[in-house]
Order: C-alpha cells, then sequence, then structure tokens
C-alpha cells in the first residue's frame, strides 16, 4: 500500500464521514475514533456480519434467517456460504438459536434470527 491512499465512507454510524486513509494508517475526515478505526480496520483486516438463510422443514416457511454471532473476516464471506449451503434444519427453532457452532473455526456461531414454530 505504498504511497497510496485510500477513501472509504464511514458506516460506524449515520453521519458517513468521508475518510482517507494513507499507507502509515494516519486517517483523516473522522469525527470521531470509531471512524478512525474502521478505517484501519478496512485498510489492514476487512471484517463483515453475514445475514442469510438456511433451508428449514416447517409447515410454515422453507427458509430459516440466519447471522452470525460476530463478525468474520471479509475474506472468508464465500466459504461461510457454501457451509450455509449445506445446512438444512428441523423446526421448532428458536431465535439466537445456534445452528452452525464455530463456524470454519473462526470462532464464530451462526445463529437464528427468528423463531419458526412448526
Amino acid at each position: 500500500m505504498e504511497g497510496k491512499i485510500r477513501e472509504f465512507t464511514c458506516i460506524v454510524c449515520p453521519r458517513g464521514c468521508h475518510l482517507v486513509i494513507d499507507d502509515k494508517l494516519n486517517v483523516t475526515g473522522n469525527t470521531c475514533n470509531r471512524g478512525k478505526e474502521y478505517a484501519i480496520n478496512e485498510v489492514t483486516n476487512p471484517m463483515r456480519n453475514i445475514t442469510s438463510t438456511v433451508k428449514i422443514e416447517s409447515k410454515l416457511v422453507n427458509r430459516l434467517p440466519v447471522k452470525t454471532s460476530n463478525n468474520i473476516p471479509k475474506g472468508k464471506m464465500f466459504l461461510v456460504m457454501k457451509e450455509l449451503n449445506k445446512v438444512s434444519v428441523k423446526a421448532p427453532i428458536k431465535m439466537n438459536e445456534v445452528i452452525i457452532s464455530n463456524v470454519l473455526g473462526l470462532g464464530v456461531d451462526i445463529i437464528a434470527t427468528r423463531d419458526v414454530a412448526e
């Protein structure tokens, strides 16, 4: 990244600050330290949260909405999605129930984001 300047719109809060970060990780444009941290992380180790669905055997729905319990490395997103495509669960399911524990050994669970009774 030497000599490179990168620009981001901060997504940490609704303000949407225009951030500029140089190759020495100097950040400008942020109005709070969270924006600075966000820009540095985007350059050094970008992380993302996944929201998706998995198959469910139920009388009411055929897909269960799920999400990661924490952020995962951006580069692992497609591998996690492949794991989600392999999963099928049976109702009943409770919101926040773990669907996949420690997905890909990342220390992050895949959890249900709604109740499904039957």
